[in-house]
Parts: C-alpha cells; sequence; structure tokens
C-alpha cells in the first residue's frame, strides 16, 4: 500500500514558477504527475523511474518542467517553470511498486497502469 499526500498549489501568474511535492509513504519503483483542467481528460506531465531516476516528460511542459525525487525524504517533486494558463488544473501524484527501470518511463506514460493516486493539488495561472 503506497500513500500519496500532494502539496504546494496556489495561485500565480503567467510566467512565474511554482514547485509541487508528494509525499509517499512505502515503496514505489515508478512515479509520476499526471493533471486534469476543468471539462478535459486528465493528462500525462512527467514520469520518473526511482530506481535511476530515469524520466519522460509530456510534450506540453518539455523544457519548462522538471521531476525529481528525494529519495531520503520519499518526496517528489514537480518544478514549473515559465507557467502558462493553459497550465491550471488540479495535479495528481501517481506512484505503482509493480514495474520500474528502464520499463518505467515508457509505460508510465500511460496513466491506468498506475495503481496509487494522491487527492491532488490545484495549480492556477493567470494571464
Amino acid at each position: 500500500q503506497v500513500r500519496l499526500v500532494e502539496s504546494g498549489g496556489g495561485s500565480v501568474q503567467a510566467g512565474e514558477s511554482l514547485t509541487i511535492s508528494c509525499a509517499a509513504s512505502g515503496y514505489s519503483s515508478c512515479m509520476g504527475w499526471f493533471r486534469q483542467a476543468p471539462g478535459k481528460e486528465r493528462e500525462g506531465v512527467a514520469i520518473i523511474a526511482v530506481s535511476d531516476d530515469s524520466t519522460y516528460y509530456f510534450d506540453s511542459v518539455k523544457g519548462r518542467f522538471t521531476i525529481s525525487q528525494d529519495k531520503a525524504k520519499n518526496t517528489l517533486y514537480l518544478q514549473m517553470n515559465s507557467l502558462k494558463p493553459e497550465d491550471t488544473a488540479m495535479y495528481y501524484c501517481a506512484a505503482d511498486q509493480r514495474w520500474g527501470g528502464s520499463i518505467c518511463p515508457s509505460l508510465g506514460r500511460r496513466e491506468d497502469k498506475f495503481k496509487y493516486w494522491g487527492q491532488g493539488t490545484q495549480v492556477t495561472v493567470s494571464s
């Protein structure tokens, strides 16, 4: 069982930066960030393999967002730079412990593969 608790969301202006966190309890081998804007389907943001820090970024955030982890704190981060109004969404942390390593960045692109989810943290970007 893995419990995920996101924090750090808030309201910012376009062009500003924000870092959100996800505190995890229990072992995970692959973790990711997903987001859902009002009226839209949930979409992937970034994926990270816990064992080797290999990552994958979805096109909408490449070059602006950075996913990272602090293994000692068992915490996942998402640093978001150059935020745009279209980044406004509820951001969810996801984790799984059944698969990871080299498989994580590819298989983790599918949200249906993640077993554990947090409750989300809201990020609002105004123009």
